[in-house]
């Protein structure tokens, strides 16, 4: 693995993982919609190409066959706030990931690693369930899932090798998105009641840092066709990870738990098990779950000032 296109390279994860393969000497050509890049910066190894890859047959016009060994997927529309339950846009992320996997064949990559995402596993347990009454948050899950499926089908038709890492929970330093740290640390760092479910459920989180290294050692060492879940390795009740960022990063709120009513799906802790990335790939955390939320909430006070 020398040179890699990575989609969705100026997001939050996926601009991390841009930085992770430049650090390892890797040339990286990087896809985003914007006409320019406002996270990425100049790099002498980093090309910026402005690209939507719901237009495949552009996308394929620009770049030269022959040159990259690697695709990296990580543009999906609507990964956080309303758009996750707009079933049209995810069944059309499904597709679109599907024509990038056939992109990256053409082009003569022979890997391509997507972003998958534990809530596939989710919605298995959701949908499967006699009675069950999954509610819309799963729409976005369901989009992931059928990706998956779809890619690993193709991918072995057409004789490409899918490597499937799958994300928990990332956060961190340049994230914007509503989601359940950032609006935790927001209500912390405003004054505001903290309330929350029981909190019974498992959980994980993991720093953005730590995901893009996993990224690059999947796309290094993984083995094709397989999964692999990107977490800390201490999964967990959701109420231990609250109660360690309260100690970080508030020690005077006080949080309430079994206020807000729990929908959603709790999986067993071996779901959330990185055994198969640390075993095939040595990937090992660096940001533990005090630390990263206490950077984090300091960023965040910097660009709410």
């Amino acid at each position: 693995m020398e040179k890699v296109i990575i989609t969705g390279a100026d997001g939050f994860v996926g601009s991390y993982t841009v930085q992770h393969f430049l650090n390892n000497g890797k040339t990286v050509l990087a896809l985003d919609m914007g006409p320019e890049p406002r996270r990425l910066k100049e790099h002498k190894n980093l090309t910026y190409m402005q690209c939507d890859i719901t237009d495949i047959k552009s996308m394929m016009e620009k770049i030269p066959q022959g040159v990259y060994d690697t695709f990296i997927h990580f543009a999906w529309a609507g990964s956080a706030g309303p758009a996750r339950v707009d079933y049209n846009l995810q069944m059309q992320n499904a597709l679109n990931t599907v024509e990038c996997l056939k992109a990256a064949k053409e082009l003569g990559c022979t890997r391509f690693v997507c972003a998958g995402s534990i809530m596939e596993y989710e919605v298995e347990a959701a949908i499967h369930s006699q009675g069950s009454h999954p509610g819309m948050a799963y729409i976005y899950g369901m989009g992931k899932y059928i990706a998956h499926c779809m890619c690993k089908s193709v991918a072995a038709n057409i004789g490409i090798d899918l490597l499937w890492p799958m994300i928990t929970n990332a956060y961190g330093v340049g994230e914007f998105s509503p989601r359940f740290v950032n609006t935790t640390l927001r209500k912390i760092i405003n004054g505001e009641s903290l309330q929350f479910t029981a909190a019974t459920q498992n959980y994980d989180f993991v720093y953005v840092s730590d995901v893009a290294k996993a990224f690059y050692l999947v796309a290094e060492k993984g083995k094709p066709f397989c999964e692999y879940m990107i977490g800390s390795g201490n999964a967990r009740p959701l109420k231990e990870f609250i109660l360690e960022m309260v100690a970080a990063c508030g020690p005077e709120a006080k949080p309430l738990f079994g206020d807000v009513p729990f929908t959603g799906t709790n999986m067993p802790l071996s779901t959330f098990s990185i055994d198969a990335i640390k075993n095939d790939c040595g990937f090992e955390i660096d940001v533990p779950f005090g630390e990263g939320t206490k950077m984090t909430m300091d960023w965040l006070k910097t660009i709410e000032q």
